[in-house]
């Protein structure tokens, strides 16, 4: 009977320590669930900072052509690629002083990654404001980070002069009053620069880097600037 007796207790104990691995087990999962979620939740809010149009400091209208729209009417994807390149190197030969002639220049930038996020459509005749800022700079790389905004709607008189379709305009310009001040479209792209005759990378010149320094972002979570 007592042997009889011991073997029910350890199979009790058994089930039971079954059991509270189960939960435990369970309760592991929820833990892992949780994290994830937090730190989901938290690059969420910081990707959604590139969204905004105050996170950035240099801006240049863009003009969309009858051919840029696709099939389902808006602007196709792989156009966007194209605004974006325009308006880093508008910006580099601008006020970098890149030379872009690669017969005559000493260094060459290269693009290494490029990624854009669609967050809505836009079309011709839309003419939207790309905006820029440089989330890093490396000793031969630079990391941006760019956005479209679309005109708002409703037309708004704004003054829109040749010097600005030239030059650009930064932060605190009247010009910005016209656009959405949440993103279309959201872009991040890295340039390696090289030497144009070894294509090795070559540290950037000092002017160069300053004037990236300009546009260098302090982003800061997207609720705690809305």
């Amino acid at each position: 009977m007592m042997l009889h007796g011991l073997c029910k207790l350890s199979h009790c104990l058994r089930r039971q320590t079954m059991r509270l691995l189960v939960h435990f087990s369970m309760l592991r999962s929820f833990v892992t669930a949780v994290k994830r979620y937090s730190v989901t939740s938290q690059t969420s809010d910081f990707e959604n900072t590139y969204r905004l149009q105050e996170a950035y400091p240099y801006f240049l209208p863009i003009q969309t052509r009858w051919q840029d729209n696709d099939q389902y009417g808006h602007v196709n994807n792989i156009v966007y690629h194209g605004y974006f390149d325009t308006l880093i190197n508008h910006y580099l030969i601008r006020y970098c002083g890149l030379n872009a002639n690669r017969q005559t220049s000493s260094m060459v930038g290269f693009i290494v990654s490029c990624k854009c996020s669609f967050h809505a459509p836009m079309m011709f005749p839309q003419n939207p404001l790309a905006a820029l800022g440089v989330e890093r700079i490396g000793r031969s790389s630079v990391t941006y980070r760019a956005a479209l905004f679309k005109p708002r709607r409703g037309r708004i008189s704004l003054s829109l002069d040749y010097n600005v379709l030239s030059d650009g305009c930064f932060s605190g310009s009247p010009l910005l009053a016209g656009f959405e001040i949440i993103a279309c479209t959201t872009a991040r792209s890295t340039h390696v620069f090289v030497d144009a005759a070894s294509e090795k990378p070559k540290e950037l010149p000092e002017h160069f880097r300053q004037q990236l320094e300009k546009i260098l972002m302090q982003p800061r979570a997207a609720n705690q600037m809305l």
